[in-house]
Parts: C-alpha cells; structure tokens; sequence
C-alpha cells in the first residue's frame, strides 16, 4: 500500500510549533482512504496504527520538513522505517520549482481551497483552537485532505 502524507503545524520548527493535523491517504489500488488525525487524536500509536499497511510513503518537502517534524514530536521515523520518496526532489529534476501549489498550478493540477498556504492553516487553526470555529477546523481539513489527494495526481503527472 502506497500513503501519501502532509502535516499542518503552527511553525515551522518543532521547537517553536505544534502538529495540528497529520494527513494520510492511504492508496490500496482501487480504493483510497483518507486519514486526518487531529488534536488529541494525533499520537504515535495512532500514527503508526494508521499506516501498519504501508510500503512506500510519498510526501513534498517531507524530507526536511513533515519527517523531521513527525519524528521531533512523535519519536517515530517513518523514513527509516518506510520506503520513503519526496515528490519535491522528482519536481526539481524536471526544473519544476516552487512550493506544492505552485508545481501543482504548472502543471495544470485544480486546487478547490485557492488562497489557502500554510499561513492561513495556521489562522485556522487558532480560529478553531481559541474560538471553538468549526467552519475553520472543516476548512483546515479540506485543504490539508487537498495536500494529500494532489500528492497522487503530481506523482500521476511525474510519470513516477
């Protein structure tokens, strides 16, 4: 099974920042299953109960970013313990540069949470946290579930 992941967060640093949100979405050929684990629910049982199935893991930017991060606050290193590739590394070969969105947007790859970014993410999720806004949260969720859904069509689209 193939797992295509994104996290959100409230920095950039696990040293300064939280993980807010966790997304799986776990790919076992016709069927897919999207996985969010949040607050309480974001832990390293839960994380690696999620993924028991899982060969290959897909991320962009995860190898300095989501991994290094996960492993920070969760003491789990899926990239020692998963076959891990990151599309962002396949996207610079082909002088594919920029962020998620905008290899996506080059690539003719639809976004429905146009003017989200990490920013807004975390504004969200203050807006959530702070004020109990659950139209944020639902917001949140469908851009982070766009992060991973996309990750399979840029990997479609690389042709890997």
């Amino acid at each position: 099974m193939e797992c295509y992941l994104d996290i959100e967060t409230t920095g950039l640093s696990p040293s300064d920042g939280e993980l807010t949100v966790v997304g799986l979405c776990l790919d076992a050929g016709p069927r897919m299953q999207v996985i969010q684990l949040v607050e309480n629910d974001i832990s390293s049982a839960n994380l690696l109960q999620a993924m028991t199935n899982v060969e290959t893991l897909y991320t962009y930017n995860g190898e300095r970013f989501d991994l290094p991060f996960i492993r920070a606050k969760l003491g789990v290193d899926l990239g020692r313990s998963l076959r891990h590739r990151d599309l962002m590394f396949d996207c610079w070969r082909r002088n594919l540069y920029g962020g998620l969105k905008e290899v996506e947007r080059k690539l003719g790859i639809c976004r429905a949470s146009v003017g989200i970014d990490g920013r807004v993410a975390v504004e969200l999720w203050f807006r959530y946290k702070y004020f109990g806004d659950q139209k944020s949260l639902t917001t949140l969720l469908e851009y982070n579930k766009e992060d991973i859904c996309n990750l399979k069509l840029l990997r479609q689209k690389l042709r890997l």
